[in-house]
C-alpha cells in the first residue's frame, strides 16, 4: 500500500506498445529462421586454414593485383562497396559484388545462378578474364606449387591425395572458409525469445516488412536468398534505379525470354553495411532501395514512416565478422 504522497512509479510508454508487437508478430516468426554459428574450432581445420590464406592471396590473380578479398572485403562485412569492382586489368564487370557472408546458405550462386553452391563458385572469377584474369587452372597450380608454403597446406589439408595441389581442392579449401563466415544478430536473439533484443522501431519495421508483402522473396535464416524473382514485377526497375545499362538477367545467360529480369534474391542479412544496392548498385541509399522494391515488385507505395521503420528493422540484421576471418593469415 503505497504511503499518503507516495508517487507512484512511472509506468514505461512503450511496454505496452512493445507488448502487443510481440504478441502480434509471434506466430509470424516462423516465416524465418536463425543463422547458425561458427563451429569452434573451426579456423584450425587445415582445409580452412587453407582456404583462409587463398582467399586473401593476390596470386590467385594473373598480374597479383588482387584476392578474392579485393571485392569482398571481410573488413567490410565482405563487400567493396562499389557499384561494380575493377578486375586484374582495371576492366569493371557489369554487375555489384555481392557479400560473400553467409553466401554458403544461398540456394544458388552469383545474380544469374550460374553456381550451384560456393565451391563450384570459388573456382570462377579467378579464371574470368574480366575479374581475376588467370588464363586456365594449370597456370595457377603451377604457381602455387613453387610456393613452400602452399605445398604444405595442401598437403595437410588432403592427406590422402596423391597430388593435393589441384584446382579443385582450391575451389573446396576456399569455399570451407567461407562456411566459416556466418553471421548471427540481434535479430536471431529476438527468434530466439528475446523481446528485448530488438527496440520498439525494429518491431515496427518488421510489422510493416511482413504486412507489405517483402517476405514473399525475403524470409528463411537468409531473409532472401533462395529463389529467383523478377526485379520490376509493376514497373521497369530502370524507370527507378536510373541503371545506365538494362540487365535481362537470367535471360542474358540462358537466351530463355521467360526469364528476362530475373534475379536471385539478395540475402537482407548485414544489408545496411553492403550498399550500393541492386544487381548494378545503382542506388546508393538503403531507404530509397526499400521504397523501390516496395513499388516496383509490390506495387506498394511505403509512406516515409514505413520506410524508416523498415530500414531500422533491416539493420538489426547487421551481424558481426568471425574476428579470425577479417585479416589475413599471419604467413
Amino acid at each position: 500500500m503505497m504511503s499518503c504522497g507516495e508517487q507512484k512509479p512511472a509506468e514505461d510508454p512503450t511496454a505496452k506498445e512493445n507488448a502487443r508487437y510481440d504478441m502480434d508478430l509471434a506466430p509470424k516468426l516462423t516465416m524465418f529462421g536463425t543463422l547458425p554459428a561458427v563451429a569452434a574450432g573451426a579456423e584450425s581445420d587445415p582445409k580452412v586454414k587453407l582456404g583462409h590464406a587463398l582467399y586473401f592471396d593476390n596470386r590467385l590473380s594473373k598480374n597479383q593485383t588482387q584476392s578474392c578479398n579485393t571485392c569482398h572485403n571481410l573488413a567490410t562485412f565482405g563487400v567493396d562497396n562499389k557499384a561494380t569492382s575493377a578486375g586484374d586489368l582495371g576492366q569493371n564487370g557489369d554487375r555489384n559484388s555481392p557479400t560473400v557472408l553467409n553466401a554458403f546458405l544461398h540456394s544458388v550462386q552469383f545474380w544469374d545462378g550460374r553456381a550451384k553452391h560456393v565451391e563450384e563458385q570459388a573456382g570462377m572469377p579467378i579464371l574470368n578474364p574480366v575479374e581475376m584474369n588467370i588464363p586456365n587452372e594449370k597456370f595457377l597450380m603451377d604457381r602455387l606449387k613453387g610456393v613452400p608454403m602452399y605445398v604444405e597446406m595442401f598437403k595437410s589439408a588432403y592427406p590422402a591425395d596423391k597430388d593435393p595441389l589441384t584446382y579443385t581442392n582450391l575451389r573446396t579449401a576456399i569455399a570451407a572458409f567461407e562456411r566459416t563466415l556466418t553471421t548471427p544478430s540481434r535479430f536471431d536473439k529476438y527468434l530466439a525469445g528475446d523481446k528485448t533484443a530488438l527496440t520498439l522501431e525494429e518491431k515496427k519495421g518488421m510489422a510493416s516488412f511482413i504486412g507489405t508483402g517483402c517476405t514473399a522473396c525475403h524470409s528463411g535464416e537468409l531473409v532472401g536468398g533462395k529463389m529467383m524473382q523478377k526485379f520490376g514485377v509493376h514497373a521497369n526497375y530502370w524507370e527507378y534505379t536510373k541503371s545506365t545499362k538494362i540487365d535481362k538477367g537470367v535471360a542474358a545467360l540462358k537466351g530463355d525470354s521467360t526469364q528476362l529480369y530475373m534475379f536471385k534474391t539478395p540475402s537482407l542479412r548485414n544489408v545496411a553495411q553492403t550498399a550500393p544496392y541492386f544487381h548494378d548498385g545503382s542506388v546508393a541509399d538503403l531507404k530509397e532501395a526499400v521504397t523501390i522494391m516496395a513499388k516496383v515488385n509490390l506495387n506498394y507505395t511505403l509512406s516515409d514512416a514505413e520506410a524508416a521503420n523498415i530500414v531500422a528493422f533491416l539493420k538489426s540484421m547487421t551481424g558481426e565478422v568471425p574476428a579470425f576471418a577479417k585479416t589475413a593469415r599471419p604467413e
